[in-house]
């Protein structure tokens, strides 16, 4: 699923086309040198895109995205979140389609990370829920969690990209939901099925435990709930808990 060296080099050479400068030559100098800043912000934030393209072919591309989107805050650790969506429209990448999903993980890994700090729920606090109201249990989820969903193994893409898992073939390979989480300090992406992501997704949108399932359920019989009840609490995925059939609470 890598990019060819060949493909790289060729997109490059004719995006690496000098952009027209205009004004005096000291205006020509900080122009070239806000590009550079904002090539450097897109590089630091996006290192799996640039590993997949390679980082001459990054560099043009990301001069072309600068050039229509100046930031909109001074913080450059949060700039390029139309990255994703400029990626999907970028006629040189037509023939991978995946790689705007990519981005759209390493937009959510900088959501995460910046998110606000919580405390998850503990064990105990799963422990005293009776068994009759485990089906009318709504869950806040963690402040931290995102998940994108795919139609490719994007967690898997990620993290073949970011040197943690082998490179291989991927033809084959079912869809991913990519569960990015930070229950303390550390950013961890993981690979989740379509059924899963679809799960916690339910009940990140409020909906009760039974509800949530019946939504997997429906669209992968094999879905196993029992397993995914032990993510949710393992990972530190839930901020708290409602045993009761009622609104969800803000976060």
């Amino acid at each position: 699923m890598i990019m060819h060296s060949a493909f790289q080099t060729d997109f490059a050479d004719r995006l690496l086309a000098p952009i027209p400068q205009a004004g005096s030559k000291r205006f020509a100098v900080y122009r070239n040198n806000v590009f550079v800043s904002l090539v450097e912000a897109l590089r630091a934030r996006f290192p799996a895109v640039e590993n997949a393209v390679g980082a001459e072919f990054f560099t043009a591309m990301a001069r072309d995205y600068a050039a229509s989107h100046p930031p909109s805050s001074p913080l450059m650790m949060l700039y390029g979140d139309a990255f994703p969506d400029f990626i999907a429209r970028f006629p040189p990448l037509a023939d991978y389609p995946w790689m705007s999903d990519l981005a759209r993980v390493e937009c959510a890994i900088t959501e995460s990370y910046h998110a606000a700090d919580a405390d998850p729920a503990s064990a105990d606090a799963f422990a005293h829920i009776a068994p009759e109201d485990l089906p009318s249990l709504r869950l806040v989820l963690h402040p931290a969690l995102r998940l994108i969903p795919s139609r490719f193994a994007i967690a898997t893409l990620w993290q073949m990209n970011r040197g943690l898992a082998e490179i291989m073939s991927l033809d084959d390979h079912p869809a991913e939901t990519a569960l990015i989480h930070r229950p303390h300090l550390t950013v961890s992406v993981k690979p989740l099925s379509t059924a899963g992501g679809e799960f916690l997704s339910a009940l990140q949108a409020g909906e009760c435990l039974a509800d949530a399932a019946d939504h997997a359920v429906a669209g992968d019989p094999t879905f196993d709930l029992a397993a995914h009840f032990h993510l949710l609490i393992a990972d530190g995925l839930v901020l708290s808990l409602n045993p009761h059939d009622s609104p969800r609470s803000a976060v």
